[in-house]
């Protein structure tokens, strides 16, 4: 693994940061700025500029115009795919700027940010590179002396809102499929974590591999936010992150110009374990490290592990140790496994969620505290902390807290482990572990969710949409089905007789 730039990033962090509009890093119309802190100190990192509705209007007008003039859309495929490829071999070349900006800015271990983040966000260019030329159109049966066709073709102005826990992969998720459909985009990162963007925004604009106007950026609040989903000028939002967000999104789009919306938003996602499973060991491991890795900021974590109630007792006797053995530290030395959460605000938030737990009678097993490194360091430090007893009825069982607090629900037969995973407003993920192939299959077939993992919590591919139901959103990220959230179908009719 490529060291840390930790030195590049000192020097590069010593000038404020601007917007990017137009093919242009230009500060805010208002002069505002707003700082960027390091979670793990709170210490300050930069100034980023803090952009208004004004400038929201001024970034959608440029990436109009280059929608409008052709340049980027008429591409010829090939011309374009080579765009993308460029874009991914930029940020491998970059790698380490990026994983370390990552890291300094969400708090996530550097090695989460150089090898789980970086090596996707470039890949995920690559793969649309390879759509751009498979999209057909379709020949309709229609009535004699008629033919009927359709095409796909770019919706326009995109605006793409990221959130704070996977900041430049999300984005790049984004990007990418909306770029190889030959939309211009409109990219508005969290406040909390701006500067992989920013980076990325220079990479692109210094290679001159993209067209002006084709991408622009917008850093800043609830205003840019707001805006974006209000202009009627925009095609199409697409937001990650909270559902109660996501649905002022979607309410703003509604009013302004019934924009095209897709929306990844929160889950509580249950993990049920049956008593045939044959490798306990094995199952504690993985759904351990999909529960808490990445500070167990992710939306499609198993935050509910329902265990039969035979193997509860046992489960918990292996589950445990891990959450005690965790070491929460410095982000960038390689013996830390946890990082401190990505803002005060969460980091609180979190602690309160843990508080309810204790009040609603849930039997604490693990943590329930911050880290002693938080503090020494003033960073937002959280250990694992995991509820046993918890009935489904509670809170912390129901609401989406978005970090280390996993709860266990017991359970007797399979129809009430159904029942509990999908009482919830959420339904993004879910996972099964038995080894009789029929009852995982049976069970899959019955979870409310957008993903089952059966055997394998959390399997991600770019050729599998990602996306849930309920109150975990709309629409689809990765494999063709992103490309259809960023294109529009025309039927055409051609008269011959």
């Amino acid at each position: 693994m490529e060291p840390a730039k930790l030195e590049w990033a000192k020097e590069w962090l010593k000038t404020a940061k601007h917007l990017f509009v137009g093919g242009e890093f230009v500060p805010s119309k208002s002069g505002k700025t707003f700082s960027t802190t390091n979670p793990a100190n709170q210490e300050k990192l930069t100034e980023v500029a803090l952009a208004g509705t004004a400038d929201v209007d001024l970034a959608v007008a440029a990436a109009k115009e280059a929608f409008q003039n052709s340049e980027w859309k008429n591409l010829s495929r090939r011309q374009r795919a080579e765009t993308l490829n460029k874009i991914a071999n930029l940020i491998r070349e970059h790698r380490a700027e990026l994983a370390t900006l990552e890291t300094l800015d969400n708090g996530k271990t550097y090695q989460e940010s150089y090898v789980d983040d970086l090596p996707e966000s470039a890949d995920v260019f690559d793969y649309y590179a390879a759509w751009i030329d498979k999209i057909y159109g379709e020949s309709v049966p229609v009535e004699k002396g008629f033919i009927n066709f359709t095409q796909h073709e770019p919706l326009g102005v995109c605006a793409l809102i990221v959130p704070w826990n996977f900041p430049l992969l999300l984005a790049c998720w984004k990007i990418a499929p909306a770029l190889a459909m030959g939309n211009t985009v409109i990219v508005k990162p969290s406040p909390f974590t701006s500067l992989t963007l920013i980076r990325l925004c220079e990479i692109i604009h210094e290679a001159k591999v993209l067209p002006k106007g084709v991408l622009n950026l917008v850093t800043g609040d609830l205003e840019a936010g707001e805006a974006l989903s209000q202009q009627s000028e925009i095609d199409k939002i697409s937001f990650t992150g909270s559902t109660l967000v996501g649905k002022k999104v979607a309410e703003g789009a509604a009013v302004s110009n019934l924009k095209r919306v897709s929306l990844e938003l929160g889950g509580k996602s249950p993990n049920i374990i049956f008593d045939d499973v044959k490798d306990l060991d094995a199952v504690v491991a993985r759904s351990f490290q999909a529960m808490f890795s990445h500070k167990a900021e992710k939306c499609s974590e198993p935050t509910r592990f329902i265990i039969h109630e035979s193997i509860y007792d046992a489960f918990v006797s292996k589950i445990i140790p891990k959450a005690e053995a965790v070491v929460c530290g410095d982000p960038f030395d390689p013996k830390t496994q946890q990082g401190p959460q990505a803002h005060e605000a969460h980091f609180k938030k979190i602690l309160n969620y843990i508080e309810i737990g204790k009040r609603e009678g849930a039997t604490l097993l693990a943590g329930g505290k911050p880290d002693p490194l938080a503090e020494k360091t003033k960073g937002f430090y959280v250990r694992p902390t995991i509820f046993g007893d918890v009935k489904n009825s509670m809170r912390i069982a129901q609401e989406e807290i978005f970090g280390p607090v996993l709860c266990l629900i017991k359970f007797k037969t399979e129809a009430e482990a159904i029942q509990i995973a999908n009482d919830t407003s959420y339904g993004l993920a879910a996972g099964v572990y038995s080894d009789d192939a029929k009852r995982a299959h049976r069970v899959a077939t019955q979870l409310d969710a957008g993903m089952v993992f059966v055997n394998h919590y959390g399997c991600y591919d770019f050729a599998s949409p990602f996306g849930g139901v309920k109150q975990s959103g709309w629409g689809k990220e990765m494999a063709r089905h992103s490309l259809e959230e960023y294109t529009k179908v025309k039927s055409i009719w051609v008269r011959y007789s």
